[in-house]
């Protein structure tokens, strides 16, 4: 006797609301993989993508023989490792803050953070060449109201890891403090009334209450960021510094390299190559993440 197939409940209103959404992923995220196949092959126009010649993993040893390989491994992790943790302790202490100012300012604050996560890099770019051109720019110019000599700040590579810092900072903390917010606002108010009444202080709520109840959000965050770790902001790395040669040692990130490498010699396969390792490294540094968090709290794993 054959039982009954169970049939799935099919929310019609909701799967046509998510079937944008659903197509888009599918058409710009899934297809596009079909050219992973490029990484192992020598591609030629001419020939197109199943006709150029297969060279196995020739293509990745541009980048792990490249005599710059190591700045830009050692750049890539060591700015997106200090984004993170930046950018999640700064939006934390916003959100927390965010919770406790007056209503009637709330959207004027939360206007001002959020809309630098707008602008485009190109457009910040001009912001920093205002402030840090040599001739005209801000910084110089207030440096000789006072005396003092003008920096060439395109020219010298120790600031910048401290101007890329902040300048992502700029950006990304609106966003991810109206996150923290939004989670901060989920929170049930009867803990701060009942650590009201006990006579805990604000610092205690926010110490006690609000971060350890926020731990599973902020994990999911940290987990997801930690799977882009191997993959720069092109934008940010290649227009605030201006491509300038003289500050690549702190500038230059594995994205940069590639693109350059990319326009200077138009090898196709060998930008895919890169392109694969940074998601497959990307890929096990999810799992790896979310395994560690797993053997200290299994209920805040993804999985």
């Amino acid at each position: 006797m054959m039982l009954p197939k169970k049939k799935l409940p099919i929310n019609v209103e909701l799967t046509v609301l998510a079937l944008p959404a659903v197509i888009a992923i599918f058409v710009f995220a899934y297809l596009p993989m079909g050219g992973l196949i490029l990484a192992f092959k020598d591609f030629r126009y001419n020939l197109g993508i199943l006709g150029s010649q297969w060279v196995g993993l020739k293509n990745f040893e541009f980048l792990f023989t490249s005599d710059t390989a190591f700045r830009i491994t050692r750049n890539t992790l060591l700015y997106n490792a200090t984004f993170i943790v930046t950018t999640m302790v700064a939006a934390l202490i916003i959100a927390i803050l965010l919770n406790e100012i007056s209503k009637k300012w709330l959207k004027l604050y939360q206007t001002a953070m959020f809309l630098p996560y707008f602008l485009s890099w190109v457009v910040v770019s001009y912001i920093a060449m205002a402030l840090f051109d040599q001739s005209n720019g801000f910084l110089n110019q207030l440096l000789q109201g006072m005396g003092m000599e003008p920096k060439p700040w395109y020219q010298d590579a120790s600031v910048w890891p401290y101007i890329l810092t902040l300048t992502n900072l700029w950006k990304a903390v609106g966003f991810s403090a109206l996150i923290y917010y939004a989670g901060i606002l989920g929170i049930d108010s009867s803990y701060y009334e009942a650590a009201t009444i006990d006579g805990a202080s604000k610092f205690q709520m926010a110490l006690k209450i609000t971060i350890p109840l926020l731990a599973p959000l902020l994990i999911i965050l940290f987990i997801i960021s930690i799977g882009n770790i191997f993959r720069a902001d092109f934008g940010m790395f290649y227009f605030i510094p201006d491509d300038s040669k003289f500050i690549y040692a702190t500038t230059d990130v594995i994205d940069t390299f590639v693109y350059r490498s990319l326009r200077q010699l138009g090898d196709v396969g060998m930008s895919a190559a890169v392109g694969l390792y940074q998601s497959v490294i990307g890929f096990f540094l999810v799992l790896g993440a979310n395994l560690v968090i797993k053997k200290i709290d299994e209920d805040n794993s993804l999985w």
